[in-house]
């Protein structure tokens, strides 16, 4: 099993991306801390790895909040006594409120940068201490919108553009102690938040959207992104340091993804 006998933090665990890996690394051996500002789904992921015979320990906590990263933390401090690896998942796309940066309500930017950007920090922060106990990793999450930029959604593209920065900084300052920090940028991940936006937009062209922009003529999966994750979490991956990770079927080695 890849992660035996891990303990691994994941942020946005209880939904998504962050529940495909919750599940993914539980059954590759690890025990799973998951945070999610979701309480009540934080009980119900709880309860489907105790169902399927994982242990693990989901603590609600609102990332962009100090106070309640700190409280998450002192649980994880008591419960485990070293961190093998935090996977920096959580983050949010608020459809429709984020747009050209003229157009951005200062509380909407303020809302996508503490959660997608400061909350990275917040959780990685106290997270640092328990990765040098005995070395780990670190997973970041970006997106095509890091990458290459998309048109109306200035604060989410700066969010992202930031994660692929303070992933090789990260690098260079903690690969002394044993910590690799790596990052993985996906795009057209067929989640429910993506479903609660282009998919329910009359203008959007799903097939047309397949046929030009994703040479592999296929939506990605959560379960794609955890498989990454759970990897890169792993001492399979053990010189791989500061890399950005393109899972997104070849859409940004395919010219304009904004087509």
């Amino acid at each position: 099993m890849m992660l035996k006998d891990k303990n691994v933090v994941i942020t946005g665990a209880a939904g998504g991306i962050g529940l495909a890996a919750a599940r993914r690394f539980a059954r590759e051996g690890a025990f799973v801390i998951g945070l999610d500002v979701n309480a009540a789904a934080c009980e119900a992921a709880a309860a489907e790895l105790a169902a399927d015979g994982y242990k693990s320990l989901f603590v609600p906590c609102d990332i962009s909040s100090v106070e309640s990263v700190d409280a998450a933390f002192e649980k994880i401090n008591a419960a485990v006594d070293h961190l093998d690896a935090l996977y920096n998942n959580a983050s949010v796309f608020l459809d429709g409120r984020d747009g050209p940066l003229g157009n951005i309500d200062p509380a909407i930017w303020n809302k996508i940068i503490a959660i997608n950007l400061t909350g990275t920090y917040l959780c990685t922060r106290k997270a640092l201490p328990l990765l040098q106990v005995k070395g780990g990793s670190i997973v970041n999450t970006s997106s095509s919108a890091g990458v290459t930029g998309i048109p109306e959604c200035a604060a989410y593209t700066a969010t992202k553009g930031a994660m692929i920065t303070l992933t090789r900084s990260l690098a260079v300052d903690y690969g002394k102690y044993n910590i690799r920090t790596n990052c993985i940028a996906p795009a057209a991940i067929l989640t429910d938040m993506v479903k609660a936006s282009n998919l329910n937009n009359p203008a959007f062209n799903n097939e047309k959207f397949l046929e030009m922009v994703t040479p592999i003529r296929r939506w990605g999966t959560p379960e794609d992104i955890a498989a990454i994750a759970c990897w890169l979490c792993s001492d399979d991956a053990s010189y791989l340091n500061g890399a950005i990770l393109r899972a997104d079927g070849g859409i940004t080695t395919n010219g304009d993804v904004n087509r």
